[in-house]
């Protein structure tokens, strides 16, 4: 018989104070929990729940199944964890603060802003160095649409779009991550000065994939996607979506710490809009804190989704700003530590007025009287 448990945050607070302590640091950054559910699954289906706060938290995990008790110790820890910085050649990007990573497709077909940079690089060095002058902290660097239907590329065609790419942002001293799932590229990537590998296909779509990233021993971005072929967005078939993409994430965790990737290397990524219905979306989104779980930093790409079109009249991509920031905040909201964004300025202004928010909160002693 299966039996899985999940320590998910049901109850945020602005600060400490507002609970009289009794509240814990998610992921180590700036949103704090005080309420949680200790939730256990057999077989697919959730059989108990107990809710708790960090005051009565060792009690509560006492009461689950002994065959459970270190997997819940080990996610009550992960909740609280602390997450040092992603050094990323030059840069370090601290992730105690929301951080706002910038798009960059070099494609000719992207769902948002397909050939814009591709057949132009002046307009992509342009646009590279607006978005760092905005804030962004990484610039993500793209040579394949990742959109339901995209035509697959051929590597080589792959490496000629991004090598220029990265080449000019690294000019600029960005920090630089490689949005591919083939090898040849992430290598080829690496070498022309990118920091960082982000794979739609959580390393699965090519084994050796695991094998480099552990011996350059560079941070990865491994993101959940259903499609184990080609298409990533086929089998999208889940009895509850939450916990099926989180108990996906933690196996994909796992194989690439088995294959030598080391544990601060490693971003999760719940993959908003691959193979999810607009409810699955939503559900996942709404369940973000759970994410921290699984003891690593989280990265959460939303922007200019179709998700947000389905909830405003069809809004064609390039007038999806306001769904992008609402997206935006409820990832900082959640914790999440990286938000991979088109709209570089725009989310860096929510972001440091949402943090202003969070300061004020910590200080405002008012709620104690």
């Amino acid at each position: 018989m299966s039996e899985r448990v999940y320590l998910q945050p049901i109850g945020l607070a602005a600060s400490p104070q507002g609970e009289e302590g009794d509240c814990i640091r998610l992921g180590g950054g700036m949103t704090y929990a005080h309420r949680f559910a200790a939730i256990v699954r057999r077989e697919g289906v959730v059989v108990e729940r107990w809710r708790f706060t960090p005051g009565s938290a060792a009690e509560t995990l006492a009461r689950l199944p002994e065959a459970l008790g270190a997997e819940a110790e080990t996610q009550w820890a992960n909740l609280r964890m602390a997450h040092p910085p992603l050094e990323l050649g030059a840069r370090t990007v601290r992730l105690d603060q929301p951080q706002v990573v910038g798009i960059l497709n070099v494609t000719p077909d992207s769902f948002s802003d397909g050939g814009q940079f591709l057949d132009r690089p002046e307009h992509g060095r342009d646009h590279a160095a607006a978005m760092l002058e905005a804030g962004a902290a990484i610039v993500d660097i793209g040579g394949e649409s990742t959109r339901p239907g995209a035509p697959a590329v051929w590597e080589g065609d792959e490496i000629e779009r991004v090598i220029p790419a990265v080449e000019y942002c690294a000019a600029m001293g960005a920090a630089i991550s490689v949005d591919t799932r083939r090898p040849a590229v992430m290598d080829a990537a690496l070498h022309a000065g990118a920091h960082m590998v982000n794979d739609v296909s959580a390393l699965r779509h090519d084994p050796r994939s695991l094998e480099l990233v552990a011996a350059r021993d560079c941070p990865v971005i491994l993101m959940h996607a259903p499609g184990a072929g080609d298409d990533l967005h086929a089998d999208g078939d889940y009895d509850a979506v939450v916990f099926d993409v989180f108990d996906w994430l933690r196996e994909r965790r796992d194989a690439a710490l088995a294959a030598g990737v080391a544990r601060e290397r490693i971003v999760l990524d719940p993959g908003i809009g691959f193979g999810k219905s607009l409810a699955e979306n939503l559900a996942l989104i709404n369940a973000l804190p759970l994410f921290h779980a699984l003891g690593q930093p989280l990265m959460l790409g939303a922007s200019r989704k179709r998700l947000i079109g389905a909830l405003s009249n069809e809004a064609p991509a390039h007038e999806r700003l306001g769904g992008s920031l609402a997206l935006a905040i409820a990832g900082m909201n959640a914790g999440v530590q990286l938000l991979r964004v088109h709209d570089v300025a725009e989310t860096v202004q929510a972001r440091n007025v949402w943090r202003g928010l969070r300061d004020a909160a910590l200080t405002d002693f008012s709620q104690l009287l």
